[in-house]
Order: structure tokens, then sequence, then C-alpha cells
């Protein structure tokens, strides 16, 4: 029985992390080296990736978070730890080889190009003491397996075994990754991981023998856009968890990025609020359609200082504007992002300063 107090502590996020980055631009030409098209860049986007996405994510909600992963010693790893850091604690293990990093490449929003580098693992070692008193004080856990080692770590899951009956422990699997830890609170497998883990068609299929082979209290396979599909396992029963009614909203191009993550964290935030299975599975389902609808992972991105200069609108030509009406045309007709937040700042501290970070780092002007 998971019990109140182990709630007060914060949500642990235990992962695998790497960099993402999406650079964007218009493709008007063919390379005169080969017939490729060529890409003008006019815009770069980084973000966490993988775990860190997820711990990024989580402590937007407003949660304390603490992220246990392993993050390189190198230009890449200094970058993802810089986009980490203002928002979540890190505890880093060591990795041997490169940092991990996703580079996605668009011309007007149609996908050209992904470029993966980087093949650190996490040594296996035992755990540092910061990792250790950082499992020991969560009030919730969620496993972020990216398949790089990590979650495998017999160090983490002794670490997590006498975790399983305190607190809830939330595991989003991946098919390279290592099996969840028997007494998991709840497994999130898409369709296609549980098809692949089960060789069943139906997702009540899957469930069922997924709560049996992981032992777990309750599976929530994933359908896109039909919502998830709950198995819980005593007593044995299986509840679809549909979307419901999508906002009508138009967009040029859904981008479902992350959108596992989303899901992974709401229902763990929820299990953490003291939410059953159940309706942890359905605050999962809503909260990851609206990160959808909202635009995905890139509105958790970041936009170099260097690639906003590049923009027509310079950071310079807006800094001495002083109506914020007039740097709102300017950066709509330049095509880039507006953001715009608000608050009482008449003693400014460090809890305003880190809002308004956050707030401009969404976007490529900052109205207060």
């Amino acid at each position: 029985m998971v019990t109140a107090a182990a709630r007060r502590g914060p949500l642990v996020v235990v992962g695998d992390s790497l960099l993402d980055i999406d650079i964007e631009g218009d493709a008007n030409r063919l390379s005169p080296e080969a017939p490729v098209p060529v890409v003008d860049i006019t815009r770069q986007r980084r973000r966490p990736g993988g775990a860190g996405l997820a711990a990024l994510l989580a402590a937007r909600s407003g949660q304390d978070v603490i992220l246990v992963t392993a993050i390189g010693s190198d230009d890449l790893g200094d970058a993802l730890m810089n986009l980490l850091v203002d928002h979540v604690e890190v505890r880093s293990l060591p990795l041997d080889g490169r940092t991990a990093c996703k580079c996605r490449i668009a011309a007007r929003e149609v996908p050209m190009l992904r470029v993966d580098s980087g093949a650190g693992q996490v040594r296996r070692a035992a755990l540092p003491p910061g990792a250790v008193r950082a499992l020991e004080s969560a009030g919730a856990i969620l496993v972020s397996d990216y398949g790089r080692g990590l979650s495998g770590l017999p160090a983490i899951q002794q670490a997590l075994l006498p975790k399983m009956n305190a607190v809830p422990v939330v595991w989003d699997p991946h098919p390279r990754g290592s099996a969840p830890v028997g007494g998991c609170t709840l497994v999130t497998p898409n369709a296609a991981e549980a098809r692949l883990y089960t060789g069943a068609d139906h997702p009540a299929e899957q469930g069922r023998r997924l709560c049996a082979n992981w032992q777990a209290h309750a599976v929530a396979v994933t359908v896109g856009r039909h919502g998830a599909v709950l198995t819980e396992a005593e007593p044995l029963r299986t509840t679809p968890v549909p979307l419901g009614e999508l906002p009508n909203r138009r967009q040029s191009r859904i981008d479902t990025c992350g959108a596992g993550d989303q899901f992974a964290v709401a229902a763990t935030a929820a299990l953490h609020e003291g939410a059953d299975a159940r309706a942890a599975v359905q605050a999962a389902v809503i909260s990851a359609t609206q990160f959808v609808m909202d635009g995905g992972a890139v509105t958790v991105s970041t936009v170099s200082a260097s690639d906003a200069i590049d923009l027509s609108v310079g950071i310079a030509d807006l800094a001495g504007t002083a109506d914020a009406f007039e740097v709102t045309d300017r950066v709509r007709r330049a095509g880039g992002r507006l953001v715009a937040t608000g608050g009482c700042f008449d003693l400014l501290h460090r809890g305003h300063i880190s809002l308004l970070n956050q707030a401009r780092a969404l976007g490529d002007a900052l109205v207060v």
C-alpha cells in the first residue's frame, strides 16, 4: 500500500538521456554533387530527449523532479546538461563513449533526414551516492527506458526493488531495453511494442499477457488516436480509455514526438497525487492529446542564440523596440514564434527569473 507520506518525495525519472536537434529550413534546389535537396537552414532547435525529455515535461507540470541518467563528458553532453540544469536536479552516472544525439532535418515542415550519433553506454558500476539518495527519497518513480542500458544495470534494478510496494513505479519500456522489474504499478508500452513483446494483435490480450509476464499491477497499451487500453491484474479486467473529442484546431502537421513521454509522465504524476490506475491513465490520455495539439516536443525546444540572430527578426533589432504590438508583427512576419507571459514582478526573485527564462526558451521573442 502506497502511503501519503511516501508521496511527499520528489518524482524521480530514471533512464537514458540524449540530445535532440531539429534543423529547419527551405529546400528550393538540388545539389550539383548528387540529386539530393539542399536545405538552407533558417532555425535550429535543441531539447533533451529520452529520459531527459520526460524529466523536463514532469518539471513543466510543477513536479519536484530528480533525473538519474548518464551523460557524457563531451560537447553534446554539455549542451544537454545546460538544457536540464535550470529545471531538474541531475544525478549523472558515468557514460562510456559519446552522448547520443538525434538530429532531424526538415524543409518547410517536411522531414528530409535524421542523423544519429553517439553510441555511449552507461558504465556498469555501483551507483553514485547522489543517485542512491534520490531513489531512496522518491515519492514516485518513472523509468524511461530508451534501450541504452541504464534501466538494465543490476545496481539500478536492486535499488528499485524496495520501492515497488512503497511508491508508484511506472515503467515506459523500449524494444532494445530490459524487461520491467516485477511489481511495477503501471507499464506503458505502445501498440507496436506490445505486439513485439507478446505476438498478440489485440491490446486487451497484449495487456493480459504483459501483466503476467512482467508481474505488473497494470499495463496501459497506448493506441495512438484511439487512446489507451488499460489492463489491471487484480482483479483481472481490461478497460478502454478513449481519446475523447479532439479540439477543433487546424494544424499543418501533427507532430507526435514526445507524446509517449508525456503520457508516462502524466500517469506517474497522477499516481503520485494518489489517483488509481484507471484515473491515472485517463489523465495521461488527456495530457498526451493536449501536448500533441499544442505542438508536441517543439514547445519545450530552445532556439540557440546564434540561430535566433540569423533569423530576419534579429534580437538586436528588437531590443530597442518599445511597442509590444510591433514586436508581435515583426516576429510573425518572419515566421517566428512569439511567447507571452505575465505576473507580479514588483520584487524580482529567482523564481521569476526562472519563469522568464523558460518562457523565452519556448520561442523567438518574449512579451511580458
